[in-house]
């Protein structure tokens, strides 16, 4: 286990600038934006319904501990951008949590699960409150010290130079600015590990291919899982992009964590 974690972490910080991981392949880095984008077409109408599935609906559980980190405040104006958020999941959860003048930005590098998102906010009258846009974290296309906090679900593994988002994501922030988090991580049990692995592999695209009619999309995200840098990698990643105060808390023995990190 621990050898493929390493490799991923140096792919992703940059010692080889042309091959990185997309999921246990290694590609061109200008061709896995492509491939990831892909997958995400193939699997948006379906995104919200597979993450019950796939999470025996736990993710709603991790979302709401990261909504109770977060502690939008009911008072004051509050401006959050949400990344890899396209179908406002997060977003509409802030909203909820948050007071009369809090506000989501959303980015997503993907035109279908910003379509996704953009539909639900109209179904449930939220376009007034919530922005939807497509972008990439590696290059978000706003002014600097503009966000009070930067939220990111299942969505920082499936960036080709993680480092570059996590700069960015110091950018966009506020002095006082929170970056949270919430990502697939590693169980701290091996034989944890081993079983989760067991059904990660078999099942989830098993499932995948009997909702969407295509499991590969979930065999590359099961696999991205396997290939993210572990706990204490990511929370030193965090720190080299200048956040300080990193810390994580492992949800349900390690298999999510939410990282956090402060622009002071």
């Amino acid at each position: 286990m621990a050898k493929p974690l390493q490799v991923a972490y140096l792919n992703h910080m940059g010692d080889d600038p042309h091959n990185v991981s997309f999921g246990f392949r290694n590609v061109a880095e200008d061709e896995r934006q492509g491939l990831v984008n892909d997958v995400f077409a193939k699997a948006a109408a379906d995104y919200d319904k597979m993450n019950d599935l796939m999470s025996s609906g736990l993710h709603r559980l991790w979302k709401d501990d990261m909504m109770t980190m977060l502690s939008p405040p009911k008072n004051k104006s509050f401006n959050v951008l949400d990344v890899a958020g396209g179908t406002g999941d997060i977003a509409f959860r802030v909203l909820d949590a948050g007071g009369p003048q809090t506000r989501v930005t959303i980015a997503d590098i993907s035109p279908l699960m910003v379509g996704e998102g953009k539909k639900r906010g109209e179904r449930e009258g939220r376009l007034d409150c919530c922005t939807f846009t497509v972008g990439n974290a590696e290059e978000l296309a706003f002014e600097s010290n503009t966000f009070d906090a930067y939220t990111i679900a299942f969505g920082i593994r499936n960036v080709t130079r993680i480092d570059k988002a996590l700069k960015e994501a110091m950018r966009v922030l506020k002095p006082g600015g929170r970056f949270l988090c919430l990502e697939f991580s590693h169980l701290g049990n091996h034989l944890a590990q081993k079983l989760y692995d067991a059904y990660s592999f078999t099942v989830i695209p098993a499932v995948g291919k009997v909702v969407t009619g295509d499991g590969q999309p979930y065999r590359y995200l099961v696999e991205s899982i396997r290939m993210f840098p572990n706990q204490d990698e990511f929370a030193k990643m965090i720190g080299a992009a200048g956040f300080e105060r990193v810390s994580y808390r492992n949800l349900t023995g390690g298999v999510v964590a939410i990282h956090s990190g402060w622009k002071i």
